[in-house]
């Protein structure tokens, strides 16, 4: 199945996760704190990170900041692990490049489907083909084996989960996409107060294309509904 690293300061949390995903058939490694883990993610290149943030030595906010600024590491998804549940804390794990969040205490079937949700988002795990994705609609060109998308002549490379927000706008395009669709096709389930989750991640979504198309706009919110891709693009803000 997939490699994964869990860098936990507390033993019996480490073990937990371990077995439980072991059993699904990952293989798993273990690190004690942040600059333990970091150096093991380093060595190992594994297919999914999980991070507590509290940790010494080195939190989890910043092993994640370092792997996102390293080109070796940037594109391994990242779950954050803490006890913090408020929304600044997420905002805080997003910001940083987290792909999901999950707080303690969690049930074991919860950690189960995030897990496997980021694994599917990443290439890790084989989708369900129900039909045929569209790949090229307006100036964008998904790349879903590279986690990219060409803008005319321009590759930008994406996280997995901006590149699953990009892919779910494009297959409904000129279409408002509610925020509760976007949560449910982009991490498999429905969070109940994650809905910050979505426009952290559409931020720097949009940050990326407007980089490299001289300020166009390809997402526009849609407020009280939720975001609509604009294929060719804008060059009036829609924000």
């Amino acid at each position: 199945m997939a490699k994964i690293i869990v860098v936990d300061d507390d033993p019996a949390i480490q073990t937990l996760i371990r077995i439980n995903l072991e059993m699904q058939g990952h293989q798993v490694q273990t690190a004690n704190d942040g600059v333990e883990g970091y150096a093991l993610i380093q060595q190992e290149r594994p297919d999914m990170a999980i991070l507590d943030v509290m940790m010494p030595n080195m939190d989890g906010y910043t092993v994640c900041q370092r792997m996102r600024k390293n080109q070796e590491l940037e594109h391994i998804p990242v779950l954050m692990l803490t006890a913090l549940g408020v929304v600044e804390d997420k905002v805080k794990g997003f910001e940083v490049g987290a792909d999901d969040y999950l707080v303690k205490p969690f049930e074991l079937p919860e950690l189960q489907v995030r897990v496997r949700a980021l694994l599917r988002r990443s290439g890790r795990l084989p989708k369900s083909a129900s039909s045929q994705e569209i790949l090229s609609v307006g100036d964008l060109t998904l790349i879903p084996e590279n986690l990219e998308v060409k803008i005319q002549q321009d590759i930008v490379k994406l996280t997995p989960t901006e590149f699953e927000i990009l892919n779910c706008l494009v297959q409904n395009h000129h279409q408002a996409i509610a925020l509760g669709k976007l949560l449910q096709d982009v991490w498999g389930y429905s969070p109940d107060d994650d809905v910050e989750t979505i426009r952290v991640h559409v931020r720097h979504l949009r940050a990326k294309l407007e980089k490299v198309s001289n300020g166009k706009v390809y997402i526009e919110t849609i407020y009280g509904g939720g975001y609509r891709l604009i294929p060719e693009g804008s060059s009036k803000s829609k924000r």
